[in-house]
């Protein structure tokens, strides 16, 4: 039977959707990131793949292992507009979404946009907002629209939403809920970075002395770009086995007896879009059963809730999801 070839390189047939100019730009902005990030290559893949796949980014990790400063450098290579929002306590949704001021002059209401309005959002620490100001993100982030004063307000593409939290302080923060996870293609869970690469961030840092680490970083790809590899990557080919492995792999987290909570139809999608923008970042036009292992556990570890009794045990998520994509038959 014939395999999947995962190595673009090994492949005997010309693609039938040209993703050269794709794989050449997601290069490009992963040399300029790594010019000042060292080691992280699935978080960037996974932000790449976001970016194509047109899905929001959660990153979690503890402070100091690079979460802000590599989504502002991905924003940096991208000519497009960019908003930074600090999650506090005291933030209100109008602080988020903007607001109807009273122009005198006119004697009028005018809507003053906020800071999501805009292209790549950085919301830092966002799980230090209280409900209601989260709440204000569920239909931006889902439908690319903000509906104030039964006005609605369309957002321009594209409209990527990187978001950061600290799993460790509890002081001051709020757990997302479930909902607002579930908008999220991708949480991404940093680590550490080993001792070779701990040395190379120091020499860096030596090196840079009074130069700003941003500075080194060029723009890369236009908006109008991204937005035509997004239709893309849409076009990516996805054979009817592979669809029903997906299937398999999310109806799997329904019936698992270590899990009390299973993952949606929203996951099986967000797998499909998220294995079709990763095998285009590799420069092929079809998806293979081992893109779909690769975004499984950032796709699912967010959507599903393990088993009290489990958790208890100290078994996680990402156990459940590698240990429920081993078990189920690769196709071929």
């Amino acid at each position: 039977m014939e395999e999947y070839h995962t190595n673009s390189d090994s492949l005997s047939f010309e693609n039938r959707i040209n993703l050269s100019d794709l794989k050449q730009k997601a290069d490009d902005i992963k040399n300029e990131i790594g010019k000042v990030i060292v080691g992280q290559h699935e978080m960037i893949d996974l932000l790449l793949v976001g970016l194509l796949a047109n899905g929001h980014v959660l990153l979690e990790g503890v402070p100091g292992i690079a979460k802000t400063i590599t989504a502002k450098l991905l924003a940096k290579t991208i000519n497009t507009e960019f908003s930074r929002i600090q999650f506090t306590p005291d933030l209100m949704p109008s602080d988020i979404l903007g607001t109807s001021v009273f122009n005198t002059k006119s004697n009028e209401f005018e809507f003053k946009k906020g800071p999501i309005f805009s292209n790549f959002i950085l919301i830092d620490e966002i799980n230090r907002a209280p409900a209601k100001t989260q709440a204000a993100l569920f239909e931006v982030m889902e439908e690319r629209q903000v509906t104030l004063d039964g006005v609605t307000h369309s957002m321009q593409p594209p409209f990527l939403v990187i978001a950061t939290q600290n799993p460790i302080d509890q002081e001051g923060t709020y757990q997302l809920p479930e909902a607002q996870l579930d908008r999220f293609l991708f949480k991404i869970v940093i680590s550490y970075p080993t001792a070779e690469q701990e040395v190379q961030i120091l020499m860096n840092e030596h090196l840079l002395q009074d130069k700003d680490k941003t500075e080194q970083v060029n723009e890369v790809v236009k908006a109008s770009e991204i937005i035509a590899y997004q239709h893309l990557v849409k076009q990516v080919i996805v054979e009817q086995n592979l669809l029903k492995y997906i299937a398999e792999i999310v109806s799997d987290t329904r019936t698992n007896p270590f899990l009390y909570l299973g993952a949606s139809p929203r996951a099986s999608i967000a797998i499909l879009n998220a294995a079709k923008g990763y095998a285009a970042i590799n420069g092929r036009d079809f998806v293979t059963p081992e893109d779909i292992k690769f975004v499984a556990v950032p796709v699912l570890q967010h959507r599903i809730i393990v088993a009290p009794d489990k958790e208890m045990e100290g078994v996680t998520s990402p156990e459940i999801i590698r240990q429920i994509v081993e078990t189920i038959e690769i196709p071929r």
